[in-house]
């Protein structure tokens, strides 16, 4: 089993930037891939941004490439995603995921955190 506890969400002006992190705990951290996920409020989950286990691959969704990025620090098993320039309709809950056979945006991860919740507002 994979623990995923996210963080950082918040209420931010349009334009602004925060944060996320999510920390893992119960295996080998090293063994995932990971990858962020937002729901917006009444919308379908969809896959924002992915990376591979060592960090040197990563895929971005087209509405968020050029503001949005992930990375992870095995050392200290987290992942994060630094989200700039955010728009309004970044609104959702995020949520982050891992899986140790596949990286990339898929909708079947193995593990995923509780969310955190981030809203622009205009």
């Amino acid at each position: 089993q994979v623990q995923l506890v996210e963080s950082g969400g918040g209420l931010v002006q349009a334009g602004g930037s925060l944060r996320l992190s999510c920390t893992a705990s119960g295996r080998t951290f090293s063994n995932f891939a990971m990858a962020w996920f937002r729901q917006p409020p009444g919308k379908e989950r969809e896959c924002v941004a992915a990376v591979s286990w060592r960090g040197g691959d990563s895929h971005y969704a087209d509405s968020v490439k050029g503001r949005f990025t992930i990375s992870r620090d095995n050392a200290k098993n987290t992942v994060y995603l630094q989200l700039n320039s955010l728009k309004p309709e970044d609104t959702a809950v995020y949520y982050c995921a891992a899986d140790s056979v596949r990286w990339g945006c898929f909708d079947n991860y193995d593990y995923w955190g509780q969310g955190t919740q981030v809203t622009v507002s205009s």
